[in-house]
């Protein structure tokens, strides 16, 4: 996977995804990220990338120019490619795991990062193939956003992860979260760690854990439950909590 950042802020970009499992998965060659600097193709004599806008208005706005000109840059070095981009704003739908397996697969990908109060609409017509957002809030930049979803996607591309089993179960897998994790020591605080997890029996811990995540899911996402992916005992064990929730009684945690 190769990550394309079109950035005013390259640095804040590589020093954010050069640590722990993105960092490492570089340095083995199975992804690399570019910092592209869209000061680099102004043609303005001072540097300038942003004017004031049509209309009037605050703030300044991120020109056209630029921003396309270090798109069709890479297009070139690309051999012609046009890879999907990115364009980082609250305006855009807003990022999940889906969307990210969904990218996962492709071979490159070029994230936009808006600064100021934003990018010329006229660019953003002609190069942006999907806007995004991580959440209904704004910030100062779209480099914070692309690092979010660069770590996310990234850790859906095979080999990214030193086990890659641990992709499949983690939190949105089958629209469920995850279970509960503990280590040792066993008791901690008065706290001790459920029975079922050290009893060694394999196929009752899977179920354990199947229904802690259908329960976590219920009492903190239920709207995720629509689309979960649940098999027919599962579904009727699902309906006998929800029975349970509405009349206040609390589930037994035992298999």
């Amino acid at each position: 996977m190769n990550y394309h950042i079109l950035t005013l802020f390259p640095d804040m970009v590589r020093d954010g995804l050069n640590t722990s499992i993105i960092g490492r998965a570089v340095e083995k060659g199975i992804l690399s990220i570019e910092a592209i600097n869209i000061r680099d193709y102004t043609k303005e004599k001072h540097g300038h990338v942003d004017d004031k806008p049509y209309g009037g208005g605050a703030g300044m706005v991120m020109q056209a120019a630029p921003v396309c000109d270090a798109y069709k840059a890479l297009c070139t070095r690309l051999g012609g490619k046009r890879p999907r981009v990115l364009y980082m704003t609250p305006q855009g739908r807003v990022f999940n795991q889906s969307i990210a397996r969904e990218l996962s697969e492709e071979e490159n990908l070029v994230f936009l990062c808006g600064h100021y109060e934003g990018i010329d609409e006229r660019a953003l017509e002609m190069i942006v193939t999907d806007s995004l957002s991580i959440g209904d809030y704004v910030l100062t930049g779209g480099e914070l956003p692309a690092m979010v979803m660069i770590d996310c996607i990234s850790r859906l591309v095979p080999g990214v992860l030193n086990n890659d089993l641990s992709a499949e179960i983690e939190s949105f897998h089958d629209n469920l979260l995850e279970y509960p994790q503990y280590t040792r020591p066993e008791i901690y605080e008065g706290r001790q760690v459920p029975e079922i997890l050290l009893s060694g029996h394999h196929k009752n811990i899977d179920m354990w854990r199947r229904q802690q995540s259908i329960k976590r899911t219920l009492e903190r996402r239920p709207d995720l439950l629509e689309n979960a992916l649940l098999t027919e005992k599962e579904r009727v064990f699902l309906q006998e909590l929800t029975r349970l929730a509405k009349d206040g009684d609390k589930f037994s945690d035992t298999v």
